[in-house]
């Protein structure tokens, strides 16, 4: 796993330049120059232009002032030369609210900001019934890294940040974290997919794009013992297990009264030749 600093804005990073520069001209020589920090409401404006250089979407301004500045969120930036080049915005909500989103009589912006705060009623059987009534999920609300500074590592320094933050006894009760994504957005699909997240559902027409509909995916990772609810065939198989684990109990079972019924008869014929 790369090595990271963790810092706090307001303090000067370990070995960084006195000077801002232009990360669009700075060459990332190794993951250990990056240093890692929350977001603060001083980064609403760069925080916003990035995410209008990077994603297609056109978040309210509601939502960068919510994600630089609420501890709702878990809401982390990768920084090289005081410039943020990568960032990730995560929240962390009970699973029975995940379908709890109400869409009506809202602006446009309060409908993007709905969805993307809630979640589709695909997304309903991520977790078990009887697992989901207590227990927690991740939502990974956005994942952008600078154009120049891709293929780095950075993407997967922030998700690690993300995933050693969820998987610890004080969050055990999040069992899983999950992520909406365009169906045509290769890179990203290929990314969560090698760090182990499996399509969970097909979204149509989830996005919003330029007044055009475009369809999603849901990415699940299950953690902390999580895991998706059964299938037909996982009943199958459970079952199945159940009648080998009977029938090898059976077995011992038989061979055990036969291990007794020998005992016996043998204490008999001995006890018969000694009246004898």
């Amino acid at each position: 796993m790369a090595q990271f600093t963790l810092y706090n804005k307001h303090s000067a990073p370990p070995s960084s330049e006195s000077t801002r520069v232009d990360c669009e001209h700075v060459p990332l020589c190794s993951i250990n120059d990056v240093q890692l920090r929350f977001l603060v409401p001083d980064d609403l404006t760069e925080v916003r232009q990035l995410c209008q250089e990077w994603f297609p979407i056109d978040y309210p301004l509601s939502w960068y002032e919510d994600i630089t500045s609420s501890t709702r969120f878990f809401a982390l930036a990768a920084v090289y030369n005081l410039a943020i080049i990568g960032l990730i915005v995560a929240e962390i909500k009970p699973y029975r609210n995940v379908n709890k989103e109400v869409i009506a009589n809202m602006s446009d912006s309060d409908e993007l900001y709905t969805r993307l705060s809630g979640f589709p009623m695909q997304d309903k059987g991520i977790l078990p019934d009887s697992m989901g009534r207590s227990a927690d999920v991740g939502y990974i609300l956005s994942l952008g890294v600078h154009r120049s500074h891709r293929r780095n590592g950075i993407g997967s320094l922030l998700l690690d940040a993300l995933m050693n933050h969820l998987t610890t006894a004080e969050r055990h009760s999040v069992k899983a974290i999950f992520l909406h994504t365009l169906t045509t957005n290769q890179p990203a699909i290929f990314f969560y997919e090698k760090r182990r997240f499996t399509l969970h559902s097909f979204l149509p027409y989830y996005y919003n794009i330029r007044g055009k509909g475009k369809d999603g995916f849901t990415y699940v990772n299950y953690i902390n013992g999580g895991h998706p609810p059964w299938t037909l065939l996982d009943h199958i198989k459970h079952y199945a297990s159940k009648v080998r684990h009977t029938s090898s109990l059976c077995a011992w079972l038989a061979g055990r009264v036969q291990q007794v019924v020998r005992w016996f008869y043998h204490k008999l014929l001995t006890r018969f030749n000694f009246i004898e």
